[in-house]
C-alpha cells in the first residue's frame, strides 16, 4: 500500500520539497493530547529541533504543547509561533550567553542546565540582571537505549549532562547561589526508542535519585523525562501514529511521583516524522554492471539521515504501477555517501518519476544544507492545496 499524495498537483513544483500531511499531524497531536490527558500534571513540550518549519510550529502551539529548545534561534521560532513562555524549557549543552540572557528576558519556564561550570554562568547572568533562573538540573543517569549509537544520549560516556556522582556537590552548590532556583530534574537517554523497557529502566533510576534527594532534603516540583519515543520507519501508512498510550502509561506505572510533582516530556520525532514527505523526481535510471540506479534531484543536502545514520525511510515511486524491479535510490551530491536506500523494491522507475521518501518530518527540513551551492528545500503543507 502506499500513501496518497496529490501528485497532480505537484507537476508544476521545483522539486526536491517536503509535503507535510497536517491531517495526520493534527490527529497525532490529538492522540497526544488524549492519553497524557489521562494523567494528572503530565506537560508535553515538543522538540523544536525536531523540525521548525513556522507553520509547523504554530499548529502545534495552538494544540496547546510546551516547547523544548536547544538554541537561542528555536526560542525566538517558539515564541514567534505563539508558545508562551513559561511553556518554554530551554535545554543544551552548550548555552551562549545572548542564548541565556533572551531566555532571561522573555521569562521562560527553566533552563535545563548541564553542567557546574554552566549554572555558575547563568546565575551570574541572572545576579547582573537583577533576576532570578530556574533550572533544572539534567542528570547524566547512565541507562542505555536500544537505538543508534549516534542517538544515545544517557550514557556516561556520551557528552550530555551532571554525572551522578556529582549531583550532591552542584545542589550543594546551586544552594549558594542568589540568582538560580532549582525547580527541577532532567533525563534524557536518547532517541527512536521502541522498546517500553529502556523508559521503565529510566523510571527506576530516577526513583532511585528521587529517593536520594529526599534523605538530602531536596524539594523537586517538576521531573523531565526528555522524549526519545520512536515511529514505524518500515510501515509508515499502517502504523502512522506512535503508541503514544503505551509511553505514558510506562511512566505513569512506573514513575514514583511525589505529592503534586509535574512531568514533563519532550517529544519531537513522534510529533512530526510521520506527517513529512520528502518529494524528489527521478533524473536518470542508470544501468550499472551489477545493479540499475534511480538517481534523484533530492540528496543528503535534503535529507541527511541515510548519510549520518544509516537510517532506514520507506521510498515509493509515486507516479506509476508498473512492474518491481531492484534499485539504489541515489542523489547527485558529489560524496559516495549521497545514498538514500541500496537494493530496494519500487515500480518500474523512469525519468521525471515522482518518489516520496516517508517519515522525512523530523530531521529532515531542518537538517538540510546548501552544500553544492544547492538551494535549500521548501516545505509545503497539505492546507496549501
Amino acid at each position: 500500500m502506499k500513501g496518497t499524495f496529490p501528485i497532480e498537483k505537484f507537476a508544476d513544483m521545483q522539486t526536491p520539497f517536503y509535503y507535510y500531511d497536517t491531517s495526520l499531524l493534527r490527529n497525532t497531536l490529538d492522540a497526544i493530547n488524549n492519553e497524557a490527558d489521562r494523567y494528572e500534571r503530565f506537560q508535553v513540550h515538543y522538540a523544536v529541533k525536531a523540525n521548525a518549519n513556522p507553520k509547523i510550529l504554530e499548529i502545534i502551539a495552538k494544540a496547546g504543547l510546551g516547547a523544548d529548545c536547544v538554541s537561542g534561534g528555536e526560542i525566538r521560532a517558539a515564541l514567534q509561533a505563539g508558545f508562551p513562555s513559561q511553556k518554554i524549557v530551554y535545554a543544551g549543552v552548550g548555552k551562549n550567553d545572548w542564548e541565556i540572557e533572551l531566555g532571561l528576558d522573555n521569562d521562560i519556564f527553566c533552563f535545563n542546565v548541564e553542567s557546574l561550570a554552566e549554572l555558575e554562568v547563568i546565575n551570574d547572568i541572572a545576579a547582573r540582571k537583577s533576576t532570578t533562573a530556574r533550572v533544572a538540573l539534567r542528570i547524566n543517569p547512565n541507562v542505555g537505549a536500544h537505538t543508534h549509537a549516534n542517538i544515545t544520549t544517557g550514557l556516561a560516556e556520551n557528552k550530555f549532562g551532571i554525572a551522578m556522582a556529582d549531583m550532591e556537590m552542584i545542589i550543594g552548590k546551586a544552594k549558594e547561589m542568589k540568582a538560580v532556583t532549582i525547580t527541577g530534574l532532567h533525563f534524557h537517554i536518547g532517541s527512536q526508542i521502541l522498546d517500553m523497557g529502556d523508559f521503565k529502566a529510566l523510571c527506576n533510576r530516577i526513583n532511585d535519585i528521587q529517593a536520594l534527594m529526599d534523605r538530602w532534603h531536596v524539594k523537586i516540583p517538576n521531573i523531565n523525562v526528555g522524549g526519545g519515543l520512536g515511529i514505524d520507519y518500515e510501515h509508515p501508512n499502517t502504523n502512522p501514529i506512535p503508541d503514544f498510550k503505551a509511553y505514558f502509561e510506562t511512566f505513569a506505572n512506573h514513575l514514583k511521583r511525589h505529592h503534586e510533582q509535574t512531568v514533563h516530556f519532550e517529544l519531537g520525532r513522534a510529533v512530526v516524522a510521520q506527517c513529512g514527505t520528502l518529494i524528489t523526481r527521478v533524473l536518470y535510471v542508470k544501468q550499472g554492471s551489477y545493479k540499475q540506479f534511480a538517481i534523484t534531484d533530492a540528496g543528503m543536502t535534503d535529507l541527511i539521515r541515510p548519510a549520518l545514520y544509516q537510517a532506514y525511510h520507506k521510498i515509493e515511486n509515486i507516479s506509476g504501477n508498473d512492474t518491481i524491479e531492484t534499485y539504489d535510490v541515489v542523489g547527485p551530491i558529489c560524496e559516495s555517501s549521497d545514498v538514500f536506500a541500496k537494493n530496494i523494491d519500487l515500480n518500474k522507475c523512469y525519468r521525471h518519476d515522482f518518489l516520496a521518501i516517508r517519515s522525512a518530518g523530523a530531521y529532515g527540513e531542518i537538517m538540510a544544507s546548501g552544500y553544492n551551492c544547492r538551494p535549500l528545500p521548501k516545505g509545503y503543507l497539505s492546507d496549501e492545496f
